[in-house]
């Protein structure tokens, strides 16, 4: 599942005249955006993709069914865009829901830091954590995930990697195995 970037969230209702559900479907559609140019990037290094979408996009991306997908038969790195196609859900909502439905055996989330105890911008001796548990995360130790795909997460036992997409090299780091992030999971 691929963010749009918070384009617009933040922004009052009241002084931008914009319906929150309307300000939702615009952030549907900046991670179509960003769920191409992934797809452009992915299928340059000669991976096969498939860009699924939770709103009619017909032209761009395919409707996201999840028994066409399982009996399809091709390895193929699935992308997901446009949340869940309704207003008022997260991307990481999401994100856990179609890693549910499609039997993943982890979500990988990039973020611009990884997961520490405090703001590592404000305190620059916070400490990143190796592993965390679901818990401790709902109780407000860290922010991750929104608490519904968290909850998601934790009631399914799928494990979440949270990594720092900005530092080069990371992501790759983390597909050989590597402990680039923090790992979230039933016990630590």
């Amino acid at each position: 599942m691929i963010g749009g970037g918070n384009i617009y969230r933040g922004v009052s209702d009241s002084t931008s005249g914009i319906h929150k559900a309307t300000g939702d479907y615009m952030g549907m559609l900046a991670t179509m955006i960003n769920a191409l140019a992934l797809q452009a990037a992915l299928e340059t290094e000669g991976m096969s993709t498939a860009l699924m979408s939770a709103i009619r996009r017909d032209v761009i991306a395919e409707p996201f069914i999840r028994r066409r997908r399982s009996a399809s038969g091709k390895e193929r790195v699935l992308i997901f865009g446009a949340g869940t196609g309704n207003p008022y859900f997260t991307t990481d909502t999401a994100a856990a829901l179609r890693a549910v439905e499609i039997e993943a055996d982890v979500i990988i989330k990039g973020r611009g830091c990884g997961v520490y105890d405090s703001d590592p911008e404000l305190n620059p001796s916070a400490r990143r954590f190796d592993t965390i548990s679901y818990l401790d995360v709902l109780k407000g130790t860290s922010k991750v995930m929104d608490m519904t795909a968290i909850t998601l997460c934790r009631e399914n036992k799928l494990p979440i990697l949270v990594f720092d997409m900005n530092r080069p090299g990371n992501f790759a780091r983390l597909m050989c195995g590597e402990p680039v992030g923090t790992r979230v999971s039933e016990s630590v």
